[in-house]
């Protein structure tokens, strides 16, 4: 079995009295998308910087590959990371932000040129970076990742002020990347922004691990309903309360949830009961996603680089 290309192990961070993250433990595979999921607050960003090595962890580890960040003799080869998409000189233009990380990454002019304009800045290569909108400094911020031309590339609210054009060339550039077999873990408080690209989630919530699997299995979370129009109301919620149906009923009708649509055509045509409409209605992913991350927003609680407002450290 291939190992994890990160593994975060009982991860704990305390700022005084507060915990930002708490006894988290999770793995991201090789070769797949994963989905760093939580409300605003939930402790994301401030495990990204441990496993970054920009924080020390009050206890437990976050390794990359078989070693700890700090530990990688040519960190930038292997991960790329974008945390912030405003931590930039504004007086540099984009090409001399490449080029004063260059020789810490090892790489030329050539390959910063080259950066630029895979990430659709080769227009902007002379522009100063105060000049820049958001999406333009997203864009720099992922060129600043890949310029090492790491196998492990991690992301963090990369969707944050982009318009619907720049979601969707996000959505794409990350699927190019792990179609090349690298990893890439991002992360977002919208489930909306990563559904259509993560093959993994990973949820948390309050610091803590809510639910960690595929994308499909995650979807199996959602509940299945059908709806159901009848001229006969009456006898419909007789047969639901017979067969131990949950049904519900709302201004289009009834929704019958956990059983599939051919057993109750079945069930209501042995009854008599007369139907006009027999819907599968797909799960809310949405909805699951609210009920597992319900009372954990801590929006507020901390700031971008982890530490909590208003709590001593």
């Amino acid at each position: 079995m291939q190992p994890p290309a990160i593994a975060v192990e009982n991860l704990t961070k305390r700022f005084g009295a507060f915990t930002a993250v708490d006894n988290l433990s999770f793995t991201v595979t090789t070769g797949r998308i994963t989905g760093f999921l939580g409300p605003n607050g939930s402790g994301k960003t401030t495990t990204l910087r441990m496993l970054l090595g920009l924080m020390r962890p009050t206890s437990g580890r976050a390794i990359i590959g078989d070693r700890p960040y700090e530990a990688i003799p040519r960190p930038a080869g292997v991960v790329g990371a974008a945390l912030e998409a405003s931590s930039f000189h504004p007086g540099r233009t984009g090409l001399g932000h490449l080029r004063m990380l260059a020789p810490q990454v090892g790489v030329g002019d050539a390959r910063c040129r080259e950066i630029l304009d895979f990430v659709g800045l080769s227009d902007a290569v002379t522009k100063r970076v105060g000049g820049y909108s958001m999406g333009m400094r997203q864009r720099l911020g992922l060129a600043a990742a890949l310029l090492g031309d790491p196998q492990i590339i991690i992301l963090d609210e990369p969707t944050n002020g982009l318009d619907p054009q720049g979601i969707v060339w996000i959505r794409e550039l990350l699927r190019s990347l792990a179609a090349q077999g690298r990893t890439v873990l991002v992360s977002s408080h919208v489930l909306g922004e990563v559904r259509s690209t993560v093959d993994d989630v990973v949820v948390i919530g309050g610091g803590r691990l809510l639910h960690a699997s595929s994308l499909t299995d995650f979807e199996g979370l959602a509940r299945q309903g059908v709806g159901v129009r009848t001229p006969a109301p009456e006898k419909l919620l007789a047969l639901a309360e017979e067969r131990r149906w949950p049904i519900s009923e709302g201004p289009a009708g009834f929704r019958i949830d956990d059983v599939d649509s051919a057993t109750i055509g079945s069930a209501a045509y042995a009854a008599g009961i007369e139907l006009h409409q027999l819907t599968d209605i797909g799960g809310d992913l949405e909805t699951v996603f609210l009920q597992l991350t319900a009372g954990t927003d801590r929006s507020g609680g901390t700031d971008r680089s982890g530490t909590p407002v208003g709590v001593a450290q």
